[in-house]
């Protein structure tokens, strides 16, 4: 301790204050490193709350103690990273968040002293609030409101008003809802609410946007179903479309024909009835018996003995007692035979359809000509067959099929393939240095680099020669020696085709350089070299032209050989 006394003292003013800033600067650095360690160890405890909910989740973080941040602007809460899990417990046995406005937990504890207006407004809030619960609970959406008009019953018609609703919802971070997320939105809203119809609930975002527009006929009506009928066609199109590729692809290839399908749906609906007779066919449908006759005779007259003696003498009766008579009627009614039906109507029904298949011409090649034949009738009437059969066409309703052939833009744009330079099994390799010079170059472009080699050569030896004075036997046997030189070393072996080749060349190439020196120096040319280059020139580049393909390889398998 002394000694650090003793250290300071000998320090001067300037230097003890540079090290209490040394000091500062360290602690205040340390304090800073440990504030952003904490602050790193924050992680959500919640995002993308309503300003409600926030509110009452922080008030209950600040009851039990747990420290929290606020981050996106009041929507987020952070919490420690070992209080993550607990603190979500601790609120979720609270009823936190509540996501929105308050559901059916309204009517957790009775109120008895509730007039039947505030039962009704109650009730009111709560659908709304369970909707709207119901609605975040989809993937893009991040907040919803939901407003709930009930319907309003009269006695009269007129007055009577239908129910009604209208969904706000903020979409997350490029998030977008299709089709068939709004038309579940508006369901699951129509059925919750009674006498709700899905065409009165209106769904908008924030942006101002009407998501479930409805579409419009030629008429100016709205049509709710007009969106599901076009993508049931669509469905339909495809189908038939997908069809035909696939009998058409193992014909013909899938770059060599197009398909097109228009389809003429019936998406009407019904119920129809029919009651017919049969006047051939009848049966007894009710039946009566009535009969007409004389009475069975009976005792008659005054009680007694008188009455009861056999043979005894009736006496005259008056009216219609007089008359013993009794009737029979009898009356069969009969019922043609009657049938019932009832039909029921589907929806979605085909009533025409259009096919079209365009097919590709055929393409060959005849050397470097390009040939493009049309299809024959037959096979383009395979083609309709197998068309009509694979989309069920019906000629009686109306069906159209077309099938024509036309040459498509690739085929008539449709270029030779190029020679490829690449070495086959037959014959050496070439350098990689000289494969990146020639690379896809044809024969001639070969043969004129192989014969401007060849000239450079074969001229030099021999213009050095006549330039010296020599005869033309010397000239000749350098010439020959020269060319016998580039040879390549070839193992003793049964010569190849390319052998064969090779060699010929090179022996007609040294007889003709014999001529040419020959002749060069019968003329006794003072100075010559432009002429004898320019003789050894055109000889090699009309054996070139002659063959192009063999001087290619002469001039490969030197390069490979020198390589």
């Amino acid at each position: 301790m002394n000694q650090l006394t003793q250290l300071w003292t000998k320090l001067s003013w300037a230097q003890r204050i540079w090290i209490a800033a040394a000091i500062a600067a360290a602690i205040g650095g340390i304090a800073a490193l440990k504030n952003w360690n904490d602050e790193r160890d924050f992680k959500p405890l919640f995002s993308g709350l309503a300003p409600e909910d926030a509110g009452a989740v922080t008030a209950k973080l600040r009851e039990t103690g747990v420290q929290y941040r606020l981050a996106a602007e009041g929507s987020e809460i952070l919490v420690p990273s070992a209080h993550v899990a607990e603190a979500r417990l601790q609120l979720a046995s609270s009823g936190l968040p509540k996501t929105g406005r308050i559901g059916f937990e309204l009517f957790d504890k009775a109120n008895f002293g509730a007039s039947d207006f505030t039962e009704q407004v109650n009730y009111h809030r709560a659908i709304e609030g369970e909707l709207e619960r119901s609605v975040m609970s989809i993937g893009e959406v991040e907040q919803a409101r939901v407003h709930i008009t009930m319907a309003k019953d009269s006695l009269y018609t007129e007055q009577r008003q239908p129910a009604k609703a209208s969904i706000l919802v903020k979409l997350r971070h490029a998030a977008a809802l299709s089709p068939q997320n709004v038309a579940a939105i508006c369901q699951l809203t129509a059925s919750a609410v009674p006498g709700l119809q899905v065409d009165q609930v209106s769904l908008v975002d924030t942006n101002g946007n009407l998501l479930n527009r409805p579409r419009f006929t030629a008429n100016g009506d709205a049509d709710q179903d007009s969106q599901a009928s076009i993508e049931y066609r669509k469905t339909v199109e495809h189908d038939l479309q997908t069809k035909i590729a696939q009998t058409l692809e193992p014909l013909l290839g899938a770059q060599h024909f197009r398909a097109g399908v228009s389809a003429d749906v019936d998406l009407t609906s019904g119920e129809q009835s029919e009651e017919s007779y049969d006047p051939q066919k009848s049966a007894i449908a009710s039946s009566q018996t009535t009969q007409d006759g004389p009475a069975l005779a009976s005792a008659s007259g005054v009680p007694g003995t008188a009455s009861n003696v056999p043979n005894a003498t009736a006496k005259a009766s008056s009216g219609a007692s007089a008359t013993n008579y009794a009737r029979h009627t009898e009356n069969v009614n009969y019922q043609t035979s009657r049938v019932v039906r009832h039909t029921k109507l589907p929806q979605g029904a085909i009533k025409r359809l259009s096919v079209s298949v365009l097919v590709d011409h055929a393409l060959r090649w005849q050397g470097q000509n390009k040939i493009i034949e049309p299809p024959p009738p037959e096979k383009l009437k395979v083609i309709r067959d197998l068309v009509g059969a694979a989309t069920g066409l019906d000629m009686n309703r109306g069906d159209q099929l077309v099938v024509d052939a036309f040459p498509f833009e690739a085929t008539l744009m449709a270029e030779p393939e190029t020679f490829d330079s690449a070495p086959t099994a037959i014959g050496p390799q070439m350098p990689p240095w000289l494969q990146k010079l020639v690379g896809n170059k044809n024969p001639a472009v070969l043969a004129g680099i192989g014969g401007g080699v060849l000239v450079a050569l074969l001229a030099l030896p021999v213009v050095i020669l006549l330039r010296s004075g020599k005869g033309k036997k010397i000239a000749a046997a350098e010439v020959t020696r020269a060319i016998e030189a580039a040879k390549p070393n070839e193992p003793a072996a049964a010569p190849s085709l390319e052998q064969s080749a090779h060699a010929q060349l090179v022996a007609q190439a040294a007889e003709q350089a014999q001529k040419n020196a020959a002749a060069l120096a019968q003329l006794k040319l003072p100075t010559g070299t432009a002429n004898k280059a320019e003789v050894l020139t055109k000889h090699i580049a009309g054996e070139a032209k002659k063959e192009p393909a063999q001087v290619a390889q002469v001039v490969r398998s030197w390069l490979h050989g020198n390589g």
